[in-house]
């Protein structure tokens, strides 16, 4: 990690991701790497080791790079208070001059109010993520995670009047209970809303990774079948209300930064999903958070205790990673290709031999071409494109249960 960052070169622009690992409380089907806030000392610990690592890597840079963007996500960032919340974005300021073509953070609608909303503004944040998943009290009580719709408007409204107006809604369908009406139900809510991005995820029941889903019960989930149809659901609803598709479950606004650049043919896809970031270096702040270079993916480590310490003797806590290959750049390309634009661009013989197999079935019912530009999807195939991505990925096959079902 160090080394990645001294190798950064003059004038580079480069992104930050700063992870805050706790919530207020804590929802049932969450697989981020969150605990609950817990007694004030802890949480103050964890900000002052996440200050002594914005040092750090200020020294490791030297002035070199020019930060360009920076998004606070969790667990819930608002979990701390406004006053830490300054605090950090002073500090970061402070050490690293930024100048910042985007500033976003991630909120939870539950413990969010106007103070927050013009702290936020005041600290010149541009966009904030609301996690509403359902507004189906139904379903909240399901997950373990109530928030009235009104608790939703209003922050709307808060961020609206403090001049914040690029709000992104995270939408989950495949929930315990869930129908198709359950979803178009809360998929009307947001429209009258109106939020300039919405992601619409699937949701992933690991119970075996995640202890917490264990109190899901998942004989509730919706089968294969339905969450299809609900994806179908979300997708044509959305699109007929005039939001633009971005690769397989984001949506935004046509006059959003995201669909301009779908558009334009700039969209990229990092562990935060579908971005108009174009920047070749991000460099994760905090407990578990994930720092890309252009040749090598490095992951801080995930423990609280363990990040602090190293933290604290001016170290960074980098404690896992992996070298790109060339061969890992080229599949990495195409499967960005894929995802983002529908089209892998040219693929070199061995590979399409490779893959052709896992395929077949795609070309077969007419859903992809394969040919010389490489792998073209259809409008058909857009909720595939994960599975159709997935054949490219040499690392997936090597693991013994899927992460997630891909719709």
């Amino acid at each position: 990690m160090e080394d990645g960052l001294a190798k950064v070169k003059a004038g580079t622009g480069i992104s930050l991701y700063a992870h805050i690992p706790f919530c207020e409380k804590i929802c049932w089907y969450c697989g981020c790497n969150t605990g609950a806030t817990g007694p004030k000392q802890r949480l103050d610990s964890y900000l002052t080791a996440l200050e002594k690592e914005i040092e750090t890597v200020a020294e490791l840079l030297n002035g070199r790079a020019m930060v360009r963007r920076l998004a606070f996500g969790g667990g819930s960032p608002n979990a701390i208070s406004p006053v830490n919340f300054v605090r950090l974005c002073d500090r970061i300021q402070t050490l690293l001059k930024p100048d910042y073509e985007e500033l976003s953070i991630e909120v939870d609608p539950r413990n969010f109010n106007a103070e927050w909303a013009f702290t936020l503004a005041a600290c010149g944040v541009t966009r904030v993520s609301m996690g509403v998943q359902s507004f189906s009290n139904r379903i909240q009580r399901a997950i373990g995670r109530i928030q009235p719709k009104e608790l939703m408007a209003q922050g709307v409204a808060d961020l609206r009047r403090a001049g914040i107006d690029a709000i992104n809604f995270d939408l989950i369908y495949g929930l315990p209970g869930q129908t198709l009406a359950d979803l178009e139900d809360t998929l009307a809510e947001t429209l009258a809303l109106r939020p300039s991005r919405i992601a619409l995820f699937g949701y992933a029941h690991l119970p075996h990774m995640i202890p917490r889903q264990r109190r899901i019960d998942g004989s509730q989930l919706p089968g294969l079948h339905e969450r299809f149809e609900m994806a179908a659901l979300g997708y044509g609803y959305l699109t007929a209300a005039g939001y633009v598709p971005i690769g397989f479950d984001h949506f935004a606004l046509p006059e959003d930064a995201l669909a301009i650049a779908a558009a334009e043919q700039r969209v990229h896809r990092n562990f935060q999903g579908f971005t108009d970031d174009t920047h070749d270096i991000l460099v994760g702040l905090g407990a578990s958070a994930i720092s890309l270079f252009p040749d090598r993916i490095v992951q801080n480590e995930k423990n609280n205790g363990l990040y602090r310490l190293r933290t604290h003797a001016g170290r960074l806590s980098a404690s896992r990673g992996i070298f790109l290959t060339s061969d890992d750049r080229e599949r990495a390309r195409l499967i960005e290709g894929i995802l983002c634009e529908g089209r892998s661009g040219p693929i070199a013989p061995e590979l399409i031999a490779e893959v052709t197999p896992a395929l077949k079935i795609f070309i077969e019912r007419g859903l992809i071409d394969l040919g010389n530009a490489g792998i073209i999807l259809t409008d058909r195939a857009r909720p595939y494109a994960r599975t159709i991505a997935a054949s490219f990925d040499a690392f997936r096959s090597a693991q013994p249960r899927p992460a997630s079902l891909a719709v």
